[in-house]
């Protein structure tokens, strides 16, 4: 591990994680805003653009040496806890995912909570995959943390529906079972450098807004995955979120999907976004790059 991660995690611990403690709603939106502005830079002569998907909002971006219309195109679900993030705030690491590839990306303007409580952010979510998902080329669903749910529930819903599946699908760290019932939501509550496990109930009482927490739409760990593309799927074993991925991955093996499960050791939670800081992250993003075009020959 790179003496980069260690000096990242402090920081995070006795920068970030008090910041998500206490922040109010709009504070963690304008934060992580200006923060991804500041932090996050994307690979020299990147493409960005807007372009609806239907009527769904979309960023767009493609690497140099990428054309808008290659495929698969990577559509891709920001995290921020269903309360917070935006297209921009992840696009510098959709841009250097695009260059390792050699796909664009479409990032989705889902509407946020508590403005729009659930099944908002996955009708869009899914609205903007039905806009795409004829595409020559395919498209490959893609989401972290909340995002991440977001990617996964699409994957079975569109399964279920029979449309058109696919190529893959997969998640950066996700929070898929919004009971919290993960034995590491308690056991790496302190080890965690980013996430306070105190506050993941208020968040998501925002989000649900009464909703069942056991609704497949919103926790994916409790939907059905017969006959779905495969998933690429990856959590930190510091994480409070590792025994989602851990159990999520259980799932769909047991469902018959092929499944490529990754676990790093002392990450922070969706560190790929940290590319520009972390040559873990850049590692990741490579490896996930390789696997995106190893569908797209499939």
């Amino acid at each position: 591990m790179s003496v980069m991660r260690r000096v990242l995690n402090a920081w995070l611990r006795w920068t970030e994680k008090p910041h998500m403690r206490r922040a109010s709603k709009v504070n963690l939106r304008n934060s992580f805003e200006n923060k991804s502005r500041f932090y996050f830079h994307p690979p020299r002569g990147t493409s960005f653009v807007d372009a609806d998907l239907g009527d769904i909002r979309a960023h767009w971006t493609w690497a140099l040496g990428v054309g808008r219309e290659d495929g698969p195109l990577i559509l891709y679900f920001h995290g921020g806890g269903f309360v917070f993030g935006s297209p921009r705030t992840h696009r510098a690491m959709l841009a250097r995912l695009s260059k390792e590839a050699g796909a664009p990306a479409a990032l989705v303007k889902y509407r946020l909570a508590p403005e729009t409580p659930f099944p908002g952010a996955f009708e869009d979510c899914l609205a903007a995959y039905s806009a795409v998902m004829d595409r020559p080329g395919g498209v490959v669903l893609g989401g972290d943390s909340a995002g991440g749910a977001l990617a996964l529930a699409v994957l079975a819903e569109v399964t279920r529906a029979g449309l058109t599946p696919p190529k893959g699908c997969f998640a950066l760290s996700p929070v898929v079972d919004l009971t919290f019932a993960g034995e590491s939501m308690e056991r790496n509550a302190k080890a965690e450098v980013v996430l306070p496990a105190e506050r993941a109930e208020e968040m998501i009482d925002w989000y649900l807004d009464g909703a069942d927490p056991r609704d497949p739409k919103a926790s994916p760990l409790f939907a059905s995955f017969k006959g779905a593309a495969p998933v690429w799927i990856c959590a930190g074993d510091t994480e409070i979120l590792l025994d989602d991925t851990k159990r999520m991955a259980a799932h769909l093996r047991g469902e018959g999907v092929e499944v490529t499960e990754v676990i790093e050791h002392d990450l922070p939670h969706v560190w790929p976004i940290f590319h520009n800081l972390l040559p873990e992250g850049r590692k990741t993003l490579a490896d996930l790059g390789q696997w995106i075009r190893s569908l797209s020959s499939t």
